[in-house]
């Protein structure tokens, strides 16, 4: 339908605390979730949030294959959640480099839990529940964090693992973030 402009790092609406969704099966809801896709695909992005694209609903989106963002990360299926609720499954946590499409340029190593449930809706309102690990509850958290304002420079530890990625690999060969 529409590839929609991405809010950078900045934007007072990133900030904000995105409100749970009511109604499900919507036009408007199907609407919104094409856009959202239609504009992580463009930006060959693993998950995008509505925030980022100036809707203030507690929706994510999520999954790939392969990405050239992420060429080592391991598959995460597509999914589309609504007002998600995520749980640690372990005390354990992992650090791994991030990017965000807000944040174009930019990596930084953020901790994140390493086993996490999470669970929400889909967009017929059916219940989600899934317990997973690794790269997906990394990508889960990250565009979770989204929905309650939070970029993931605020969840870091060293500064000093922060700046533009063709400066932190300069052996890959990235377009853009």
């Amino acid at each position: 339908m529409a590839i929609r402009p991405v809010l950078r790092m900045g934007d007072a609406r990133l900030m904000q605390r995105a409100r749970e969704i009511a109604l499900f099966d919507t036009p408007e809801l199907h609407t919104l979730i094409v856009d959202m896709d239609d504009t992580l695909r463009a930006q060959d992005g693993v998950g995008l949030a509505a925030p980022q694209i100036g809707v203030g609903l507690r929706i994510v989106i999520f999954g790939f294959d392969t990405n050239p963002r992420y060429p080592d990360a391991e598959s995460v299926p597509y999914t589309v959640l609504i007002n998600p609720v995520l749980t640690p499954a372990s005390e354990e946590f992992e650090e791994g480099w991030e990017g965000c499409l807000s944040l174009p340029g930019l990596r930084g190593l953020v901790p994140r839990w390493r086993h996490l449930r999470y669970e929400g809706f889909d967009p017929l309102g059916q219940r989600i529940d899934r317990t997973v690990e690794g790269f997906h509850a990394r990508v889960v958290q990250h565009e979770t964090d989204h929905l309650d304002g939070v970029l993931y420079p605020m969840r870091m530890k060293d500064m000093s693992r922060f700046g533009f990625t063709d400066l932190l690999f300069p052996d890959r060969a990235e377009a853009s973030e």
